[in-house]
């Protein structure tokens, strides 16, 4: 006698070799002989779209509650989770909610895990991403996937789509966004990935690839020549993101970074690539617009990217922006139809492109950042290593 694990079914079945024939000729996609254990995995879609549970039909992000249990199916990779990297903008409200406990902080993100199947904030709708260790690969995925089991990596889709279940938090790092826990994951298919650089430490990766997206767009976005404007200069993406501005704008473009404190304000100036540094609040978006023109000859600039984690930045970004020019909007906090209303409102017209997290070469890119400038891996590794 075997026995069987059909995935789908989540059951123990037993029986003999003649009724395990029977159910793979029945719809069972994939058999694996394990030590005399039979194992039935049925074929995942490559979008994770089998793991939906409420509301039927969507895809895993939008989708309030996930499959989290970690049997693998057959086009899945299973992750042994060393650390999550919280999105900034749903790091801070859990901490405000909890009021800085870091125990109110476990409890808030235990719950939602254990309500919705990942890590996706119901208040911000953001996620984060995670990095761990490959611990099983699915067979369909064999002669498709360069991973290995044993591998580290990160990946680089969201935790707001990404099955997980925690065991324990082990600790909580407020100052850097990041969780060390005990617990597993599933990567889907279609689902990107770095595999961690041997030069760099892995907590610095981990900050740099979790912004990945907003250096790399940067880089695609600016123009020599153009003037810049940085809104958020100071943190994590704001920083990478002054580095490819000024790389791309070249000697004849202008950066300027915008910052709601005196210590990110002085961080940003300490990178050398800004040509003014404007201590400014961000939701105050007349005041930004006057400073802008102030240290810009007059003008407003071609490019602004907005890089904040809190709300009702919106209106900065667009009026700090001349007609014709382009907004990207990388923050999570970002309220779309605020952004389309109050531009329309203000008669801005203004290219405004939403952050996705993907670009492609973004992980290339941004931690090639790291190597390429001394200033920027000394500040990353004084704040998140």
């Amino acid at each position: 006698m075997y026995k069987i694990f059909c995935h789908s079914e989540r059951r123990v079945l037993n029986g003999n070799l003649k009724y395990i024939a029977g159910k793979v000729a029945s719809g069972v996609d994939k058999l694996e002989l394990i030590n005399k254990e039979v194992r039935l995995m049925h074929k995942g879609g490559p979008y994770g779209t089998h793991r939906v549970i409420e509301p039927k039909g969507l895809l895993p992000q939008p989708a309030w509650k996930i499959d989290n249990r970690m049997e693998i199916y057959d086009n899945e990779v299973l992750i042994d989770v060393d650390v999550l990297n919280i999105d900034s903008a749903s790091f801070t409200q859990i901490e405000e909610e909890a009021a800085g406990d870091e125990a109110r902080i476990a409890e808030k993100i235990m719950s939602i895990v254990a309500e919705r199947g990942k890590m996706h904030n119901p208040v911000t709708g953001s996620g984060g991403m995670l990095i761990g260790r490959v611990a099983q690969i699915g067979p369909a995925l064999e002669g498709k996937s360069p991973l290995k089991v044993g591998q580290r990596l990160a990946t680089l889709v969201s935790l707001s789509l990404t099955p997980l279940q925690i065991d324990r938090i082990k600790k909580i790092h407020k100052e850097i966004d990041q969780v060390e826990i005990e617990g597993k994951a599933i990567l889907f298919e279609s689902g990107i990935y770095a595999v961690l650089p041997d030069d760099l430490p892995d907590t610095l990766s981990l900050a740099v690839l979790d912004v990945a997206g907003a250096a790399a767009q940067t880089a695609k976005l600016v123009r020599p020549g153009d003037s810049v404007v940085v809104i958020g200069a100071g943190g994590k993406s704001g920083l990478l993101c002054l580095h490819e501005a000024r790389k791309r704008a070249g000697i004849t473009g202008k950066v300027i970074g915008i910052a709601p404190r005196e210590a990110s304000k002085k961080r940003a100036e300490s990178t050398g690539y800004c040509d003014a540094v404007i201590l400014a609040d961000a939701t105050d978006a007349m005041t930004v617009m006057e400073k802008v023109k102030e240290v810009n000859g007059g003008r407003l600039a071609d490019v602004t990217i907005n890089c904040v984690n809190i709300p009702h930045t919106e209106l900065a970004s667009i009026l700090a922006t001349r007609d014709g020019g382009t907004v990207y909007f990388f923050s999570m906090a970002t309220s779309f139809t605020a952004a389309a209303l109050g531009a329309e409102g203000v008669g801005k017209d203004v290219t405004m492109i939403v952050g996705n997290g993907y670009t492609r070469g973004h992980a290339a890119i941004s931690l090639q950042i790291m190597r390429e400038s001394p200033v920027l891996r000394k500040i990353f590794e004084e704040l998140y290593v």
